[in-house]
């Protein structure tokens, strides 16, 4: 049984579930940005959407973070109790998950970004190291055991439920990576960076979630996309932030330049997103691409 038709172990499936497991996910994330809010409001004396120059950046990070636990225990337990079905079918088909490809996606991809780093600064791009350990530790900590819950928890309702549902009514692998792609991109709409650089960055994100979803459709599981993604966030919070985005982290680096849909973005796009995709075939030997994705 493929990731896509993991939908089919469900022992109580129906639409009515499907969109209750939907609703619930919303709420649970909704409950999760008041928690947070009310802790910031409470204890620290701001508010999460306008965050003071003064405030902690490390834990005003954790407590934007925080929802995306609601978020990902939700789905977990609708899985559990409302599909009743295993909760791992929900993250692969092996029978355990591959610690190893998710390792390999997130050194992989880590490394090229630090080339890529290394390349704008040898470049003499308006790059700046702004070190400070007493902000940059607990940073590193804050980022490496929370950030993954985030990303995970966008994976698993992108490519591991959207996907496995989409794939069970419509019966179409590229159906599956378009609609949960397109939808993916949208939820980034209201991202500061949009409002910044324009429109045109949600081709950017609708392309990074149709990328997710080739790697999870062909690997049949979300390892990779779940190393992958981690490292891509972990990246922007510890290793380069930018001065234009309205919420910055004590990074190594700062990037002074305008917000711009720049190079980088046309690279990772369609020269480094589909090499990765040619590296991950290869390695994992993946086979019948044609009848997987349109048949």
């Amino acid at each position: 049984m493929t990731f896509l038709e993991q939908a089919n172990k469900d022992k109580n499936s129906n639409g009515g579930t499907y969109v209750l497991t939907v609703a619930i996910a919303f709420v649970a994330l909704v409950v999760g940005q008041s928690f947070s809010e009310l802790l910031a409001n409470n204890f620290l004396g701001y508010s999460l959407a306008n965050i003071p120059n003064s405030a902690d950046l490390n834990i005003a990070l954790a407590l934007l973070l925080l929802p995306f636990s609601f978020l990902l225990l939700a789905l977990i337990l609708c899985i559990k109790f409302l599909h009743k079905r295993p909760v791992l079918s929900l993250f692969t088909t092996r029978k355990t998950f591959d610690w190893k490809r998710f390792v390999f996606a997130f050194l992989l991809w880590g490394s090229l970004m630090g080339i890529a780093l290394i390349i704008s600064i040898l470049n003499e791009q308006d790059i700046v190291l702004q070190f400070d350990a007493t902000k940059f530790i607990p940073l590193f900590f804050v980022s490496i055991l929370i950030m993954p819950i985030q990303t995970t928890a966008e994976e698993v309702f992108f490519r591991g439920y959207l996907f496995q549902v989409f794939g069970k009514v419509l019966k179409k692998g590229w159906i599956a990576i378009i609609l949960t792609g397109v939808l993916f991109g949208l939820l980034h709409w209201a991202n500061p960076e949009v409002a910044k650089i324009g429109d045109i960055l949600l081709v950017f994100y609708i392309g990074a979630g149709i990328f997710f979803g080739i790697l999870t459709h062909m690997d049949d599981g979300l390892e990779l996309g779940m190393g992958y993604h981690a490292v891509n966030n972990i990246f922007a919070s510890i290793i380069l932030t930018n001065s234009w985005q309205s919420f910055q982290t004590d990074a190594l680096f700062i990037d002074n330049s305008p917000p711009t849909f720049g190079v980088e973005l046309y690279l990772t796009l369609f020269i480094l997103q589909p090499l990765l995709l040619f590296v991950f075939s290869k390695v994992y030997k993946w086979k019948d691409w044609k009848k997987k994705l349109f048949l």
